[in-house]
């Protein structure tokens, strides 16, 4: 910082032609604009400047130095307009993880949307159902349906996620329609089944969370072919508001033991830690935000532009 001061004060002073001019200008005293040249001229070891009380005037080793030091400071000048410039415009790549279904129906369709308000970015979606590991994959934002066990990550919530059992028009037809919980013994319930293990499903009686194992002919590890078998009329699914509002909002399928939900685990954007957040990434997230928060988004799915 003493060697640029050094630096920008002999510009000035050569600028404004005295040391009093320059001194005026930065609110200090003239003896401290000497003091700075006379310490940059000895660091250097050369005479800059031969002062007098009436005037200066550079030697031939000042005159060089002095282009030189113009030429680093308008350097600096523009690398420092680039950096506001790039800091009130969303640029660069962005690299975006999300679920696969959930990326598929309300992240996929949107980004278009995005990337025609911000010209300057690119954009990567991967989506997979597994954990990415933000940092390792070089990942800026993960969209992710779940609390944020991670400290060492920044989760913002991007929008509540519901959970309901539903079922076709048809299946409740010929089987009827739960009232409580008990009932769900004699439906067919199909759920996540993976390696052998079935998930429950999640309810809340009497002020507290239940979690409920539930049985049926039918399992799969694939919750969009869940959806499928519901709206086909075998069954009943657990499913998440964002994958069967459409349906809901069409008749195609209808909502059960509503009365029973339980709170879902909340939709989060989660990043790593970082000081000062790219633009890119504040900007999509506050894009995904005012975008979920549309009345009746969850009963509609997205359009793609």
């Amino acid at each position: 910082m003493g060697q640029f001061r050094q630096i920008s004060t002999f510009v000035e002073v050569v600028a404004r032609g005295s040391l009093s001019a320059a001194a005026r200008a930065e609110g200090i005293a003239p003896a401290m604009i000497g003091r700075r040249l006379d310490a940059l001229e000895a660091r250097l070891g050369v005479k800059l400047l031969q002062r007098t009380t009436r005037k200066l005037a550079l030697t031939d080793e000042g005159a060089a130095f002095l282009e030189d030091c113009q030429r680093i400071l308008a350097e600096l000048e523009e690398a420092e307009s680039a950096v506001a410039e790039r800091s009130a415009r969303a640029t660069g790549h962005l690299m975006i993880s999300a679920p696969a279904g959930f990326g598929r129906q309300h992240v996929a369709p949107l980004l278009p949307s995005f990337l025609a308000e911000h010209q300057d970015l690119t954009a990567t979606l991967n989506m997979t159902d597994r954990v990415t590991d933000i940092v390792g994959e070089g990942i800026d934002v993960a969209i992710r349906i779940a609390s944020l066990a991670d400290s060492s990550l920044v989760s913002v919530k991007l929008a509540d996620n519901e959970r309901v059992v539903v079922a076709a028009p048809s299946y409740l037809k010929r089987h009827g329609t739960p009232e409580t919980l008990a009932d769900l013994a004699r439906h067919n319930c199909l759920a996540i089944s993976s390696e052998g293990s079935q998930r429950g499903w999640t309810f809340r009686e009497n002020g507290k969370n239940v979690v409920l194992k539930v049985g049926g002919n039918m399992g799969c590890n694939d919750g969009q072919v869940l959806h499928e078998w519901a709206l086909a009329g075998k069954g009943l699914a657990w499913r998440s508001m964002w994958e069967v509002g459409s349906e809901i909002e069409a008749g195609k399928l209808r909502t059960v033991l509503g009365d029973f939900a339980a709170p879902g685990n909340d939709i989060h954007a989660v990043f790593a830690q970082r000081r000062h957040l790219p633009l890119r990434v504040r900007a999509f997230v506050d894009f995904l935000r005012r975008a979920y928060a549309q009345p009746n988004y969850w009963r509609l799915k997205p359009v793609e532009q």
